[in-house]
């Protein structure tokens, strides 16, 4: 079989390495791809990943066998549609299902029409009304783009004037097309967690959860990122939260789709924070969580294109800690260009997924953005993980690298 992987990202990277690992995998193809995806087959660069017409043509010319699309813009303009259009099977959602994600104001009348629990919200499409709401709540205040902003779209703060700034950053194109509207929403207390499921035509079936970390710096302090850290197993869920989930919050969203005409295939990740009166959906993403996905993977034993395929995933019992080191400048303005050193000097009992990085003319690893690399460290417990991701941590480095020092510890 001839896969072609479609991002560039360090979730990429590890479902590229899980894929990499089949026996029914011959070759896999990664579109735009990274310096670590390079080293497990063909990479194809020059293509705009959200270039859906010319990704379908690429994929139909080379004899694909299967495409995977990794992240959400490319779904969000209709990447499975121009695919399949072609007759060539793809693992994503449509154009139209996408919108649980490239919409929280849809996903939320999605909820609401299917029951799931979520936090109150309020949508506007114009700065002034939205700051007269915020005058009549008391804090903490939650404010949303509506649409794809890279994860770091959410601004949660006690601050109101913070808040108003926000509200006129959104509308003022802070963050494109996806801040012409917005959602203000209830702010709910709790642990976050990140369930993960497969959709497919034999049903759905859970992946192993995660928690991850989107503050910048320890304690949950500084702005909020697309996410600095995560690890699985999570040892501390109630029992039977998966399968309530999967019961009252996937099920239902996966009937009400098909009930509105927008059937929905391929991953479906759901954002939840555990409340004391029970899990309430923080969002809805369309694919694999980042950094979730470097921890996830490593810990699944069964074949990734048999998932895909709807099998139901047997697991390690192995624990996984995933360190993201950032850019000096993240996530405002991160500096490109550092030489990235130390990489030969991490084990094997840490995985190295690349999430920002290219090779410079003369071959070194360079900063290529924000998220740099994911340090994977893996044992019998999460506190060996945990050690063994800092260790190497240590190790790696370049002017200005940042990551949080106290997950799991």
């Amino acid at each position: 079989m001839k896969v072609l992987l479609i991002g560039n990202g360090g979730r990429e990277h590890a479902m590229g390495w899980k894929l990499a690992k089949s026996p029914r995998v011959d070759e896999l193809i990664s579109l735009p791809g990274n310096p670590g995806l390079a080293e497990l087959g063909p990479t194809v660069e020059g293509i705009d990943a959200t270039d859906v017409g010319a990704i379908a043509a690429m994929a139909r010319v080379h004899g694909v066998d299967l495409v995977v699309v990794g992240p959400e813009a490319p779904l969000a303009v209709g990447a499975a549609d121009a695919i399949g259009s072609l007759g060539i099977p793809v693992f994503g959602p449509t154009r139209a299902a996408a919108r649980l994600e490239s919409s929280k104001a849809f996903a939320k009348k999605i909820m609401a029409r299917a029951g799931v629990s979520t936090a109150d919200s309020w949508a506007f499409t114009s700065p002034g009304p939205a700051k007269m709401h915020l005058d009549e709540m008391d804090p903490p205040f939650v404010v949303k783009a509506d649409g794809l902003a890279g994860g770091k779209g959410v601004l949660v703060t006690d601050d109101r004037e913070d808040a108003m700034v926000w509200v006129d950053y959104c509308f003022e194109g802070g963050f494109g097309n996806a801040g012409d509207s917005i959602l203000i929403e209830e702010h709910l207390e709790g642990l976050e967690l990140s369930v993960f499921a497969v959709c497919t035509d034999a049903g759905a079936v859970p992946l192993e959860p995660a928690r991850d970390f989107k503050r910048l710096r320890d304690g949950d302090e500084g702005p909020n990122t697309g996410g600095m850290a995560s690890y699985s197993p999570v040892d501390d869920l109630p029992s039977g939260l998966i399968d309530q989930v999967m019961r009252e919050v996937v099920g239902p969203t996966l009937a009400q789709m098909q009930d509105e005409g927008s059937p929905f295939s391929g991953f479906l990740y759901a954002g939840l924070m555990l409340t004391e009166t029970g899990p309430k959906v923080l969002e809805y993403n369309v694919r694999l969580g980042d950094p979730e996905t470097q921890a996830v993977l490593p810990r699944m034993k069964t074949d990734l294109i048999e998932v895909l395929e709807g099998a139901e995933p047997e697991w390690e019992s192995t624990a996984t800690v995933n360190i993201v080191i950032a850019a000096e400048g993240y996530p405002a303005e991160p500096v490109k260009g550092a030489t990235i050193t130390g990489l030969d000097q991490v084990t094997g009992e840490v995985l190295v997924f690349h999430a920002a990085t290219k090779r410079g003319a003369d071959r070194r690893l360079l900063v290529d953005g924000g998220r740099v690399l994911n340090l994977v460290g893996t044992g019998d417990s999460i506190e060996q993980a945990s050690a063994r991701a800092y260790h190497a941590a240590g190790t790696v480095a370049w002017k200005g690298a940042q990551y949080r020092t106290d997950i799991a510890r």
